[in-house]
């Protein structure tokens, strides 16, 4: 695979003949006094001497100096004139923690397999979210490599991995991180999580990263400390001031976050990136940030391999999504669907708090609809957000570029207790819903455990500083403070403290469960469902825009899309029940490619809850 471009200005450069070359944007810093890069010398501890030089003033706000007689693996920080340290803000290894002094890693030395691999396309994608420290009970890349036969044999094409760039402390979901290019250091090493991409290409598994464009975390941030311009005060976010994509400065922090994007690429093989919370990144330039990472990995890495890009975008821009007239996308491969999932969610548990309010009508119509056409905000105004309009109309987009799913990272662990679909509902009516959405032309995803039905929870957690960590949990329980399950001091003491290590460890997945019980039906069944979405499915992919229809009754749900990606196009059809009770129901026409708790019965279908038929039917070229 090719490096794209000329070496990062970022972070350290390992040169060829020998030596490093270290850069700094700090145009807060007045280039009287300047910046000192200091190196640890071998063997040597916080209390012992650093060796330190003053860095060279470049245009523009930079630093440099080339050290001939750096090596990789050594450590490094910079001193500002108030005397601060700091850790390089493009550290590639923080060892110590956020805190701590960066170290030299030189990205050649991995040597790879996988260099006939050019990845696969959106239309094979199933995909598996993953947090690397609760997967495994030793919570590490080495760990997390050793478990991906399993899920190659299951019939998942494509991991993605929730942050591992550096956040504070020993446990973290990975939107706190602070040092955007470095893996967290309580996962492994660098090459570690090459090792990880490595394997999961000889697998035949696409591997995807959860990146963090939109805010930095709240401790180990020094960035204010000297380059101010990183933010733009005209622009306010949950987290303080903007990321400055559009105002004075900006070319240089644009630069970093492109190129963080390609560095994930490039330097360790990623096949694609999500992009967290777009919604929140503010950017009124010509050109919207994520539009530019993705010009950028799409003419670089992307002209010799597929390159995948994920949106998680509350404000369902379909403007983001749209695709050329050859179906390649011009912008992002695909969003987060959050609005199928809520429409579920209300639809199986009944819960209607927070921002469920907004689907709490005809929940079995609105999964239908998003089942069928992708959004449902389309434009329309949000009870949960005072009547604010959000939404585009997906219509003409095809159904792969939504990812659907029935619980993420997000759904469960923003509960007070971590509680996972399968405990909150019927396990019957939640099995068909998550085999409605492996069997649909959309993306699906499942969340790690969620093949098995796993009991064990996925709570928030992190490991910040005293006074944060007292704040955080704090702002936690005043936050479920506004519902009625927890309107006493007692109810809310019982939420568990995410600073604990405790609530990490319950997070924990037991991959034993699915040996036995009905751990193990639910594993078999949902590789059942992955094998015929193979088989039948894939093959036939993209689906027209467009093209899916949907009825219900309230509880039998019918639905129908245009597969045209293979030699002759298909209707495929789906009947559910998602009721409560059995139901009797009109049967699919067409060859029947799986069925569960059905029968003909009478002229029809006797279908119990959750139970479901698809069949495929040729249908005539339009």
């Amino acid at each position: 695979m090719k490096t794209h471009g000329a070496a990062m200005r970022f972070g350290p450069t390992v040169l060829d003949g020998g030596g490093v070359r270290f850069a700094l944007w700090a145009p807060g810093v007045d280039v009287l006094d300047g910046v000192r890069l200091e190196r640890r010398l071998p063997g040597g501890t916080d209390q012992a001497r650093w060796d330190a030089q003053p860095m060279e003033p470049r245009s523009g706000g930079w630093y440099e100096l080339e050290v001939p007689e750096a090596l990789p693996g050594e450590l490094y920080r910079f001193a500002l004139p108030d005397g601060l340290r700091v850790p390089d803000p493009a550290s590639r290894a923080n060892p110590e923690d956020v805190h701590g002094p960066s170290e030299v890693v030189d990205p050649s030395a991995y040597a790879w397999k996988d260099t006939a691999w050019r990845g696969r396309p959106w239309s094979e994608a199933v995909i598996y979210e993953l947090h690397v420290g609760t997967f495994t009970p030793e919570g590490s890349f080495d760990a997390a490599r050793r478990r991906l036969p399993e899920l190659a044999a299951l019939g998942i094409t494509a991991v993605e991995l929730m942050p591992v760039a550096d956040f504070p402390g020993r446990r973290n979901w990975g939107y706190d991180g602070v040092l955007l290019f470095a893996p967290d250091s309580a996962y492994g090493r660098p090459d570690d999580l090459r090792a990880f991409v490595d394997e999961a290409h000889a697998l035949g598994l696409m591997v995807l990263l959860d990146v963090v464009y939109n805010h930095f975390g709240p401790e180990g941030n020094y960035l204010h400390a000297y380059c101010p311009a990183f933010f733009n005060p005209a622009h306010s976010t949950p987290w303080g001031a903007a990321i400055n994509f559009d105002g004075e400065g900006r070319e240089a922090v644009r630069a970093f976050f492109i190129q963080n994007a390609l560095y994930w690429i490039e330097e360790f093989h990623f096949d694609g990136l999500r992009l967290d919370a777009v919604h929140a990144i503010r950017d009124d330039s010509g050109e919207h940030i994520v539009a530019a990472i993705c010009r950028a990995l799409r003419e670089g890495p992307g002209r010799d391999r597929a390159v995948h890009i994920v949106l998680e975008n509350d404000l369902n821009q379909a403007r983001f999504l749209g695709r050329d007239p050859q179906g390649i996308a011009e912008v992002a491969t695909a969003q987060w669907n959050d609005d199928l999932h809520h429409a579920a969610h209300v639809l199986l548990t009944g819960e209607t708090d927070g921002y469920y309010i907004d689907f709490a009508e005809q929940p079995a119509e609105q999964f239908g609809r998003a089942l069928a056409q992708g959004f449902l905000y389309t434009g329309q105004a949000s009870a949960f957000r005072s009547g604010e309009h959000r939404g585009e109309d997906p219509s003409g987009l095809p159904h792969g570029a939504f990812v659907s799913f029935l619980q993420t990272h997000d759904q469960v662990g923003n509960r007070a207790f971590g509680d996972r679909i399968d405990a909150l509902a019927d396990p019957a009516r939640v099995q068909g819903a998550r085999t409605a959405v492996l069997l649909s032309p959309h993306a699906p995803m499942l969340f790690m455990g969620e093949e098995f039905a796993a009991s064990s929870p996925f709570l928030y957690f992190c490991d910040f500083g005293p006074e944060l960590a007292e704040a955080v949990s704090r702002g936690r329980r005043e936050e479920f403070g506004r519902f009625a399950a927890f309107e006493n001091e007692a109810a809310l003491a019982q939420i568990p403290d995410p600073n604990a290590p405790s609530t990490f460890e319950a997070s924990r997945l037991n991959a034993d469960e699915a040996q036995s019980g009905m751990h193990a039906l639910a594993l078999e069944d949902t590789r059942a469902v992955l094998a015929v979405r193979a088989k039948e499915i894939a093959p036939r992919l993209p689906s027209r825009p467009g093209s899916g229809l949907w009825q219900t009754d309230g509880r039998v749900l019918y639905l129908q899309w245009l597969l045209d990606g293979g030699a002759t196009p298909v209707h495929l059809q789906m009947v559910l029940n998602l009721g409560t009770g059995p139901a009797h129901a009109a049967a699919p026409t067409g060859r029947v490619i799986y069925e569960r708790a059905c029968k003909l019965h009478a002229g029809g279908l006797h279908l119990a809850p959750g139970g479901l038929r698809v069949a495929l039917e040729d249908a005539p070229h339009a």
